[in-house]
């Protein structure tokens, strides 16, 4: 019996995905659940499951290729399976311990406690170098879209290549003295549609950039002495982003017009609080949404947030994660950035940008003082928000930073 594997059904707002590689090849066995493809859309990578036990038949699409919902990629054997399995015991029974001694000395090799399972499982089945994949995890461990990235860049689209081809690569042709040399490499899916819809912002709105700056002395005084029982007490750190969430809300909730969104020639006020929360990652910016937020703790805010960020590096992020929002935070700091005009994540109407946190001398009460300032950038739609609005939004988010106090008393 065969049984033809489809293109799961895609998200509505996605048309098409690519399938940037194939982890088994014809006459493979796979079994149930087991990921035989990954495909990548303009947010994210889906995995393409197996739907039972068996051996690859035939695959019909090659990586590289554009596909939609419910499409043919391949044919599984369902009954091919148990021949295969009964002859794969009996010479597993005569290589075990052999197979066994290279698997354990492989498996301890210098990258292999940094791999998680399906990672580990990607590489192997790939027969690629791990320290050949540059890492995107903490402490540069390799994640799934570090190695599914990788594929796509290969030349034979991510397949796996045949035993011979595990030889070291040829030298790439040399160059004269002092010559110079290009690479072309094609953008993903994602790199894709962040650089269209950039374009697109800067082509339907009108932006303009206020700033500001704040004194974070109040923020960094509470965390330092509520921090240790924070964590303790919920299970997460307390971090900035929080702090940010929450004065933004307030602002927003004073200016809803920065909350609001063009349809048309109508203005569709937001009556809710959906907050994005911009994530870098290896394959590009990833904003993830942080919904109803008004109504959440600082402590769920946080582990939200958190868990996204780990999804989206990860690659496990899902398009439902990422659609919607009303307003977005992005922090440049981390990367060091001192001051940026960041650029709307159309349909929304503002964005706002933190930078770095740098010690400065300010006049405080007459008195010269070192404070740790940040400045604050808040890019919006001039068709519907003024710039009186602007400046005074961004003042309100200033205040609530300030003094974190009026968050709590909603002043």
């Amino acid at each position: 019996m065969t049984t033809e594997i489809r293109v799961p059904q895609l998200p509505e707002s996605v048309a098409d995905a690519t399938l940037v590689a194939w982890h088994k090849q014809p006459g493979d066995t796979v079994s149930r659940d087991e990921n035989l493809a990954d495909l990548e859309t303009d947010k994210v990578v889906l995995e393409v499951p197996a739907p039972m036990n068996g051996v690859i038949k035939e695959i019909r699409i090659q990586s590289g290729t554009t596909v939609t919902s419910g499409q043919v990629l391949a044919v599984i054997d369902e009954a091919g399976a148990g021949a295969v399995a009964g002859k794969a015991a009996a010479s597993a029974a005569k290589t075990a311990p052999a197979a066994n001694i290279a698997r354990d000395s492989e498996a301890e090799g210098k990258d292999a406690g940094k791999l998680s399972p399906s990672v580990r499982r990607l590489v192997e089945e790939n027969k690629l170098d791990p320290g050949a994949i540059a890492g995107s995890g903490k402490d540069g461990r390799l994640t799934k879209s570090d190695v599914v990235g990788f594929l796509g860049k290969q030349p034979n689209g991510g397949t796996a290549p045949a035993p011979a081809a595990r030889a070291p690569m040829p030298a790439a042709r040399p160059t004269a003295p002092g010559g110079r040399s290009e690479q072309r490499v094609p953008m993903t899916r994602l790199r894709q549609r962040i650089a269209q819809r950039l374009v697109d912002a800067q082509a339907t709105q009108a932006l303009l950039t206020s700033f500001n700056e704040v004194d974070l002395t109040a923020v960094q005084e509470l965390r330092a002495r509520h921090k240790d029982r924070f964590e303790k007490e919920h299970g997460v750190k307390l971090g900035f982003m929080s702090f940010f969430v929450k004065a933004s809300i307030e602002a927003l909730k004073k200016f809803p017009v920065v909350n609001a969104s063009v349809d048309g020639t109508d203005i569709l006020y937001h009556e809710y609080y959906d907050i994005g929360v911009a994530v870098s990652t290896d394959r590009g910016l990833m904003v993830p949404i942080v919904r109803d937020a008004d109504a959440k703790s600082f402590a769920d805010i946080e582990k939200e947030i958190g868990l996204y960020a780990k999804k989206a590096r990860e690659g496990t992020i899902a398009i439902e994660d990422l659609t919607g929002g009303t307003f977005t935070i992005t922090n440049g700091g981390v990367f060091g950035s001192l001051l940026s005009t960041p650029i709307v994540n159309a349909p929304q109407s503002a964005i706002l940008g933190m930078h770095k946190t740098q010690d400065r001398p300010m006049v405080v009460n007459g008195q010269i003082v070192v404070r740790p300032m940040m400045y604050l950038a808040v890019t919006y739609d001039h068709r519907i928000i003024d710039g009186r609005e602007a400046v005074q939004f961004l003042v309100a988010i200033k205040e609530g930073l300030e003094d974190p106090g009026r968050m709590l008393l909603g002043i």
